[in-house]
């Protein structure tokens, strides 16, 4: 405050105070903490987002439908002539003689380096050497240090592949010295920097084979998509597959909270509502609600850093705006593509992604009524409880880790991103219908996991819904009529991979076959 007396006037006080006002929320965006299930910067808290669609809103808090369109959206996906197929035919016994030991190191949150993994295990089986356990990157967004034995069942893992590569926990004693800090002090002739994005197979027999033959080691890093999709032998394709879809399971405590949530979702004995400061205990009567025993997992990825880097305005005001604007110029420096065109123009292009919301809407439009259980996966929501209060109102069963998990039951997940981001995965491979609120590593790695299991998983159509939220003057009836016809088909219907899509979000024919 003292600061305000080299100022001469009043005038100029006040300007000096307007100044702060703008920079304060900038510079500490997180003042005070976490509250519920964000931690929302102080802009929020200023400007607590309104609705955006109150027309819409009114609606959908009105809407009913018949039991023959309750009946629809729990239904599951009929078979599609498709099945796993992962086993090859022609995998050859493992060599007596291994070429070397193949280090990569990881970056990216939880699903990024599942791929990672995946390709690691590939590259490995054509360079003939032994995988060592791939070493994790600590995601510098999550600040996450949790090592692959945190995550993923190392014996499983060693032993569902035990036919097709060598895998060890770590190093024999003569190769102690290649660690992630021997390379991070240095140019090192074991250490392989320049992998291309998407390499072919021959690309790793030429240039990591020699460093194998002439040291008995490489490192790669870094090693994200670093191997192609076409043009690779079957067995190999396969063998990623395998990998994905069966030797990466999550550790026992994981698997344990998810079924204690999952169990908890189907089977609630009681739901407390908050009223002000009552709190009341309403029994729900499974025999009287549709989709009874059934729930829904909603991947909410509405994080700052997703907020900031779409572009989009989502009903923040001004100071929303100037925070995010300024988020991008910090962290990217201004290099973001969608910062180059309209929030309309982006929204007629399906680049926005739902705001809970616009996901609330959506969901209600499609069939599910106030009495579905709805569980969020997701990490923070940019604008805290003020940005998900909509979507509460739309669905009141509305629960995720925090609210349906005692915290003794959380301990040992509690603060640890990739952690949490499991037990969400694990959840959301149990639920009847699975949704995700925009595109990303999360939604495309579940979208083909449930696809290989035949699972029921809605695509929103994302340029269908960018141009209908744009209108406002539309009404409920036009626009439930409008989501229903654009969603007949993006419920997991089986889509077959193209040339240079990913194996990871389309799954078939790579790691599957006809029926």
């Amino acid at each position: 405050m003292k600061l305000l007396y080299h100022y001469q006037n009043q005038s100029q006080r006040m300007a000096f105070l307007g100044l702060l006002v703008i920079l304060f929320p900038i510079f500490l965006p997180n003042l005070f903490g976490p509250l519920g299930r964000a931690s929302p910067s102080i802009f929020s808290e200023w400007n607590a987002p309104k609705p955006r669609h109150l027309s819409l809103l009114k609606g959908a808090l009105r809407r009913q439908f018949s039991f023959k369109r309750q009946s629809e959206v729990w239904s599951p996906l009929p078979n599609q002539d498709w099945k796993p197929c992962v086993e090859s035919t022609t995998t050859p016994p493992l060599p007596k003689k291994s070429q070397g030991y193949i280090q990569v190191f990881l970056d990216g949150g939880l699903n990024q380096q599942r791929m990672g993994i995946c390709d690691a295990v590939a590259v490995a089986k054509i360079l003939n050497a032994t995988l060592v356990i791939p070493h994790l990157e600590v995601n510098p967004v999550w600040q996450d240090s949790s090592s692959f034995a945190d995550i993923f069942d190392v014996e499983h893992f060693i032993y569902s592949l035990r036919d097709e590569i060598s895998i060890v926990k770590e190093l024999p004693s003569e190769y102690s010295w290649s660690s992630r800090e021997y390379y991070a002090t240095g140019i090192r002739a074991t250490r392989i920097k320049t992998a291309p994005v998407h390499a072919s197979p021959n690309w790793y027999v030429e240039s990591v084979l020699p460093v194998l033959q002439s040291y008995g080691i490489a490192a790669i890093a870094p090693f994200s998509h670093r191997l192609a999709f076409d043009n690779l032998p079957t067995d190999i394709q396969r063998l990623r597959c395998k990998v994905n879809f069966q030797a990466l399971v999550f550790v026992r405590h994981i698997r344990v909270l998810g079924d204690i949530i999952v169990h908890r979702l189907r089977h609630p004995p009681a739901k407390l509502h908050t009223s002000g400061t009552e709190l009341l205990r309403e029994r729900i009567d499974d025999d009287e609600v549709t989709g009874a025993g059934k729930f829904v997992v909603l991947h909410l990825r509405f994080d700052k850093d997703m907020a900031a880097h779409s572009a989009c305005d989502f009903g923040g005001g001004k100071a929303e705006k100037l925070a995010l604007a300024k988020y991008r110029q910090v962290i990217w420096q201004g290099r973001v593509l969608n910062a180059q065109f309209t929030d309309e123009e982006l929204r007629n292009q399906g680049r926005c992604p739902l705001t809970p919301e616009e996901i609330g809407l959506l969901l209600a439009a499609l069939g599910f009524n106030n009495s579905t259980r709805l569980y969020l996966a997701s990490h923070k929501v940019y604008g805290g409880e003020a940005r998900i209060s909509t979507l509460q109102k739309l669905f009141p069963l509305m629960e995720d880790k925090k609210s349906i998990a005692s915290a003794e039951e959380l301990a040992m997940v509690d603060g640890k991103a990739s952690l949490l981001a499991a037990v969400d995965y694990y959840v959301s491979m149990q639920s009847d219908v699975f949704i995700s609120a925009s595109p990303g590593n999360m939604h495309n790695a579940l979208v083909a996991h449930r696809a290989y299991l035949n699972l029921k998983t809605i695509r929103p159509n994302m340029t269908l819904l960018g141009k209908l939220f744009l209108n406002k003057s539309m009404e409920w009836s036009e626009f439930q009529h409008a989501v229903l016809g654009g969603h007949k088909n993006r419920q997991g219907q089986l889509r077959l991979r193209k040339a240079k899509q990913s194996i990871y979000t389309y799954p078939a024919p790579d790691c599957m076959c006809q029926a």
